[in-house]
């Protein structure tokens, strides 16, 4: 009895979902318009189990692109109206259309000349008729046995709310690295964070030259604790690298190596990565490469940086 009950409310917000397909049309497009030329805040509002989903709906909408507030519409009818200005766009959730409170604040926005974009399930409530954009999320039924709870409309709500963020994030060509400016907190954020944000730069870089004499190179990466060095041109081009690895190799080889240049104890075509991939790329080339390093060149193959592992560490990127 319980697990069929709650397959039922599944299959009956599954298909709420689904009816939403339907409902996006030219009021949705005209709507997403309206919104991307907004000069100012997307304010959201809705009472009760929607203002719920109007809060999150402003926040996904401000996580992706547009900045957006949930203002109560009861506390904007008690002195929270002056958080609405002109160049702001209000956008208002309720299913029936006909809350009080929102149709109080209605004749503020109208007053105001702020556009308003409506989302309900009744094209012809007074909510519908003030809206210049009024999108459809009408429903066949509430999940609620009674028919009344409001659970299949705010699932609707809600996912009609989430097409509408993604959308205006498409049209606002919202990227990778926007979305990582905005989330610089969370693991989503770090997982997009850059080689360049993370990347050693200038002295913090261990570098000779080619004629550097090996002594000299063993105390420069001794200093700037990477366990290597990379060994670079007059040019600045990156000709190549020594390693912690590489010494101890090269010191079994031959006793002399002291008396030796970097340019002669150097392997070439060291592991390299581009300062505008990600920083979980060049860990995910450290572990398969089994290397704790990596040198950071631009398109001409000059040295700008060094990333080690310690660094992504420092991140928790892992």
């Amino acid at each position: 009895m319980i697990l069929d009950s709650a397959r039922r409310v599944l299959r009956i917000e599954a298909e709420s979902v689904r009816e939403q397909i339907g409902n996006v049309g030219p009021s949705f497009e005209s709507a997403v318009e309206a919104m991307h030329v907004c000069r100012g805040r997307v304010v959201v509002t809705g009472m009760g189990k929607s203002g719920i989903i109007a809060q999150k709906i402003a926040a996904t909408l401000s996580s992706t692109g547009t900045p957006a507030f949930f203002l109560h519409p009861a506390e904007a009818i008690h002195g929270d109206l002056g958080m609405v200005v002109r160049g702001d766009l209000v956008l208002a959730l309720s299913y029936s259309g006909e809350t009080d409170e929102l149709v109080r604040l209605i004749e503020f926005v109208k007053r105001l000349q702020i556009p308003l974009v409506a989302m309900t399930g009744q094209p012809d409530s007074t909510l519908a008729r003030a809206a210049e954009h009024a999108i459809s999320i009408a429903i066949s039924r509430e999940a609620c046995p009674l028919n009344l709870a409001p659970t299949a409309s705010t699932t609707a709500m809600l996912a009609m709310g989430d097409a509408l963020a993604m959308a205006l994030s498409e049209k606002r060509g919202f990227r990778e690295e926007d979305f990582a400016a905005l989330h610089p907190g969370g693991k989503l954020g770090k997982k997009l964070l850059k080689v360049r944000d993370l990347m050693r730069r200038g002295d913090r870089v261990p570098s000779v030259l080619p004629d550097t004499r090996m002594s000299d190179a063993i105390h420069e990466m001794s200093a700037k604790l990477m366990g290597i060095t990379a060994v670079v041109g007059p040019d600045g081009i990156l000709r190549g690298a020594i390693s912690d690895g590489d010494l101890r190799r090269l010191l079994q080889a031959d006793p002399d190596l002291l008396s030796r240049t970097a340019g002669d104890c150097s392997h070439g075509n060291p592991r390299t990565i581009a300062e505008g991939e990600f920083a979980s790329a060049a860990l995910h080339r450290m572990e398969e490469s089994k290397i704790t390093a990596l040198f950071v060149v631009d398109e001409k193959g000059a040295l700008i940086g060094a990333l080690h592992l310690h660094d992504l560490w420092g991140v928790g990127l892992f």
